[in-house]
């Protein structure tokens, strides 16, 4: 960044100091305008005067009054269009003190609205120009009067073009901002729509298809001692519901792929059984591993094993992605009466950021699959540096629990 550019900055961050530089270049061309005379002698067009001790009064006052311009325009406004209209009647050469009010009729109309810009401007010239043709040492068609006249009229119209840029602006940043989150409130509605058709469809498969099975189990299991043959019949009928079930949810299920993902898998959900299997991948690739179990090969449910093993295997993940390859990692299995607790540590070793800041879903995935099964997941930072992944499990779920996270 430039010299130029940061200085722009530092001024835009403080108002105030941009005002006072302003009044500073206004207060300059004042001076150095006050010591020109445009109706030099012997037909010379410029020339040199002596202004009027008074003059230079009201020039440093209305100056002044500049650096207040934001805080209170109107004051400002009024403060140095009368020390305009003083300067107007008595100055004789007259000094540019008009222009410290061009400047804060600038400033009113690019605060306010229209109506008012137009009232106050066309007030401002009337008065200005007035005093200057009627109480003035000049003649009333001098330049000096039609140039108030004129420079007014210009301050007025340019505050107006900045306020109705700055307006346009921000108009179109509402509607883009607008338009964003009605993008997004669309999507989430689509998405919330389409899950709920899809719950639908699966409960109404489920619903039907079990309901079936489960009477045509009753059916065989009652009569297979006495009557085989219908027995085997009733089977046959299991059989075919169970089949259509399974092709209805794997259609239904299949609206949720996308062209390009990979085909379900055919070996079984992974579990605690193959946890070796998954702390030996993260060895292999230099991860520093050590593995603590006291759950006595407590038989878990497949969906409580499947979450154990997911929530292990996202947690080794984060260490690998934000604490690096020196950091080291500590996981326990421990059963704790009706549950069975995981837990993931490591000391944080990398200088990337935790997994609690990124930008993935690991850990709403994490939790999302262990309140499913009304477990309880906490993460965060530990005392001294690392991070740490404790999940809750119930080792007896319920069947709506267990339905809700497969």
């Amino acid at each position: 960044m430039s010299t130029l550019e940061r200085v722009r900055h530092q001024l835009t961050a403080h108002p105030m100091a941009l005002d006072a530089v302003l009044a500073a270049g206004v207060l300059g061309c004042m001076v150095a305008g006050s010591f020109v005379d445009p109706h030099g002698p012997d037909g010379v067009t410029w020339g040199f005067r002596t202004p009027d001790p008074l003059s230079l009064v009201l020039i440093g006052l209305s100056a002044a009054a500049l650096v207040f311009r934001r805080r209170a325009p109107m004051t400002v406004l009024a403060l140095t269009g009368g020390f305009s209209i003083v300067e107007c009647v008595t100055g004789d050469p007259r000094a540019p003190v008009a222009m410290s009010a061009v400047i804060a009729l600038f400033t009113v109309a690019s605060a306010t609205d229209r109506p008012t810009t137009w009232r106050v401007g066309l007030l401002t010239m009337t008065v200005l120009t007035a005093a200057a043709m009627l109480g003035g040492p000049l003649p009333w068609y001098a330049q000096e009067n039609l140039g108030i006249f004129a420079w007014t009229g210009i301050g007025a119209t340019a505050g107006d073009a900045v306020r109705s840029r700055r307006a346009f602006v921000q108009a179109i940043r509402d509607r883009a901002e607008k338009a964003e989150r009605t993008r997004e409130e669309e999507a989430r509605r689509r998405v919330a729509e389409e899950r709920l058709r899809i719950a639908r469809d699966l409960h109404d498969v489920v619903a039907h298809h079990i309901a079936l099975v489960n009477v045509q189990a009753g059916v065989a299991a009652h009569v297979m001692d006495k009557r085989p043959d219908q027995a085997k019949e009733a089977l046959a009928h299991v059989r075919e519901a169970s089949r259509s079930a399974l092709n209805e949810l794997r259609a239904t299920v299949g609206l949720l792929r996308q062209s390009g993902d990979p085909e379900a898998p055919t070996e079984p959900a992974p579990g605690l059984d193959r946890l070796d299997e998954l702390v030996g991948t993260f060895r292999s690739a230099g991860q520093h591993v050590e593995v603590a179990r006291a759950d006595g090969d407590t038989k878990l449910p497949a969906a409580v094993d499947l979450a154990a093993y997911r929530v292990i295997q996202e947690a080794l993940t984060n260490v690998q992605k934000h604490a690096g390859t020196e950091a080291k990692a500590e996981v326990s299995v421990v059963r704790v009466g009706p549950n069975i607790e995981i837990t993931v540590l490591d000391n944080g070793a990398g200088d990337d950021e935790d997994p609690a800041d990124g930008g993935g879903h690991g850990l709403l995935g994490m939790r999302e699959r262990v309140t499913a099964l009304r477990g309880t997941l906490t993460t965060g930072p530990r005392y001294g540096g690392g991070f740490r992944v404790h999940a809750i499990l119930p080792v007896k779920t319920r069947g709506r629990a267990a339905d809700d996270a497969v």
